[in-house]
């Protein structure tokens, strides 16, 4: 590994981190694009590669996070325990598909995500101050008496499954739709959503990984556990950050990100299709 390697791994691994430390998501979404263009892996190696990094990172983070007391283990588990399906499902199908396709459709989803974080800045501006309240009203019951708040529980299911098929088929974490998810259908303020979101990208990364173990082109593990390392380190410092800023300042500096990074994947990826 060249310098210029080891150094662009260090930088974007920092980022990457420093995302899923404070906001519980987005940085993800990063790693395939500086596998590929930065450190010359294949699109087969990075998706794989990137999974290391991702549930590495959330895993670190999400400790740290449940010690703030900001996790819902139990709710972040049974999202999860839905998303696992189609993380399975998304890591099979990954591995039939060509690779300009698969950064084709990695370009679309970082177009996508871009102007939806875009989107959410937006109406958030002017936004007091969030409610730090949290609620306790179950969408399912068995004991004692059986219930079922089922729009809500379809909506929970349809986000879940949705994060497991991204997951295992371009090996994003799927935090930039757990955590709008976990505050919009699970009532979960800003603060618990992000750290309980990290439990969610764990367990679907883990078992993505596990389905895509031996099967298509594995990454350079030395350029993996260096960018994994960085990202590490910058979860720890995100976590710090989350405690004790807006981050909704960091969120507006993100997305500028992601929105460059996503016209340049377009520009790189989109007229190999042609």
């Amino acid at each position: 590994m060249s310098p210029l390697a080891a150094t662009v791994a260090v930088l974007a691994g920092g980022v990457i981190g420093l995302s899923l430390g404070a906001l519980g998501g987005g940085g993800s979404i990063l790693a395939v694009p500086v596998l590929v263009y930065a450190l010359g892996e294949s699109a087969s190696q990075a998706t794989t590669g990137s999974l290391v990094v991702v549930g590495t990172t959330a895993l670190i983070g999400a400790v740290a996070a449940w010690r703030r007391g900001s996790v819902m283990l139990g709710r972040g588990a049974a999202f999860a325990a839905v998303a696992v399906l189609g993380a399975a499902a998304g890591a099979r199908a990954a591995v039939h598909v060509t690779e300009p396709v698969l950064l084709a459709a990695f370009a679309v989803l970082m177009l996508a995500v871009g102007a939806a974080m875009t989107v959410r800045q937006l109406r958030g501006r002017g936004a007091g101050p969030e409610s730090t309240a949290v609620a306790d009203e179950p969408i399912l019951t068995l004991w004692p008496v059986f219930s079922c708040r089922c729009p809500r529980a379809l909506q929970v299911v349809a986000a879940a499954t949705a994060v497991g098929l991204l997951t295992g088929f371009l090996g994003v974490g799927g935090g930039f739709l757990v955590v709008p998810a976990l505050l919009l259908v699970l009532n979960l303020p800003m603060r618990f959503a992000a750290g309980t979101s990290l439990v969610v990208i764990t367990i679907t990364s883990v078992v993505a990984l596990s389905v895509r173990a031996g099967s298509g082109a594995q990454p350079d593990w030395g350029v993996v556990l260096l960018l994994t390392a960085a990202s590490v380190a910058g979860a720890l410092i995100g976590a710090r950050v989350a405690a004790r800023t807006d981050t909704r300042r960091l969120a507006a500096a993100f997305t500028v990100l992601v929105l460059v990074v996503a016209v340049y994947t377009a520009a790189r990826a989109l007229p190999a299709l042609a």
